[in-house]
């Protein structure tokens, strides 16, 4: 399904209405109408796998990003003094999240993990305000399969002084990311799980 880029009417803006249980649908099939296909792919991960989801289709989708931002917001413990998350694919959600934040009344900064130190300036892993140390920092990630991405922007954070105690994704891919975050004493939730997204996907291809 390719973007539409015609004005849309106020009905049409689903994004904006105030019922969350509504909104979690509503983004759910736009993950199965954007996101979700079925074929033969390599994930980053370099696993082999029946089906990818192309996640950036919606979080840089303008009315998909307004919906993570504020369905994780939510979902964030009452003392999070930021939210980061390994570049690329959580630089949008991270920053949904924060400008969410503000509307909310409760502005929240969002961190930035390079996967590599910049080779020029500062140098610095972690781009975005500085935080006093000990600051608690929820990471963000896009889909989870082993777990591994997101875990490298722990480390990041936690090298610098920051406290990491959860992860959020949008997609639980259910292949052990859960099962390592618990293992080095991480929470972790996800607003959908691969099962729910298949599901809904054949629904609406029925």
């Amino acid at each position: 399904m390719t973007y539409s880029t015609e004005t849309l009417t106020q009905a049409d803006i689903w994004a904006a209405t105030p019922d969350l249980a509504t909104l979690r649908h509503k983004l759910l099939d736009l993950f199965c109408q954007l996101a979700y296909q079925e074929g033969d792919f390599v994930l980053s991960s370099g696993l082999r796998s029946s089906y990818y989801i192309n996640k950036t289709q919606v979080t840089l989708h303008p009315q998909g990003a307004l919906a993570v931002g504020r369905l994780i917001f939510p979902l964030l413990p009452a003392d999070t003094q930021a939210v980061a998350g390994l570049t690329l694919g959580a630089d949008p959600i991270v920053t949904a999240v924060s400008v969410v934040s503000v509307y909310e009344n409760r502005p929240i900064p969002a961190l930035i993990i390079r996967k590599e130190a910049k080779g020029y300036g500062t140098k610095a892993y972690i781009e975005g305000p500085t935080l006093p140390e000990g600051a608690k920092i929820v990471v963000l990630e896009d889909v989870v399969t082993t777990g591994q991405s997101a875990l490298k922007a722990v480390n990041r954070l936690q090298e610098a002084g920051y406290v990491v105690e959860e992860i959020i994704a949008l997609v639980d891919r259910k292949q052990g990311g859960a099962e390592l975050y618990q293992s080095v004493g991480l929470k972790f939730k996800a607003l959908f799980e691969i099962e729910e997204v298949q599901q809904r996907y054949r629904e609406l291809a029925g």
